[in-house]
């Protein structure tokens, strides 16, 4: 059996993580600028391609469980490809797929470095709205007149700008 339709999908999940590369460069900036739009879009982006990984994935599994029954061993779903590189007998398969993992693993790598700062990026942003907010209408602790603790227990809500009963 040969290991080509396995390149081939190290290719395809190879070429999908890539443009969540781009996505999450593209997300960066967006964030800076404050786009909830166009940060929507994104994200929605994001959400197709991570679908198309899971199925990429799973059917890398599903090959590899066919690889390795087809060579006597009983299939195993939390094989990596580095186990299945030890297995394999031919030097070109080895290099092939060593390649193909380790372009993979530097892109992963990427991605995570871009998907940390960006994620640092909204609880930034996300500390700032609640810092403006408690400036705009005063923290629920700036209670400076003395109540009964009963009363103050029950009245920690944030109240709102509006009356909604009208």
């Amino acid at each position: 059996m040969s290991v080509q339709p396995l390149l081939e999908l190290m290719d395809k999940l190879q070429e999908t993580h890539e443009a969540l590369l781009e996505l999450a460069e593209m997300k960066t900036q967006i964030l800076v600028d404050n786009e909830i739009d166009r940060l929507n879009i994104i994200v929605n982006k994001e959400k197709k391609l991570v679908r198309a990984i899971s199925e990429t994935e799973q059917q890398r599994i599903q090959f590899i469980g066919g690889y390795l029954i087809s060579r006597g061993y009983n299939p195993n779903p939390k094989i990596t490809i580095g186990d299945l590189i030890k297995i394999i007998f031919k030097a070109e398969d080895k290099q092939a797929l060593g390649e193909a993992q380790q372009k993979l693993l530097t892109t992963v790598v990427k991605l995570k470095k871009l998907n940390v700062r960006n994620q640092q990026l909204i609880e930034q942003s996300l500390a700032f709205i609640d810092y403006s907010l408690d400036l705009y209408l005063g923290s629920p602790d700036d209670d400076y007149t003395y109540s009964h603790p009963v009363q103050s227990a029950r009245s920690t809500a944030r109240t709102g700008l509006f009356d909604t009963k009208a």
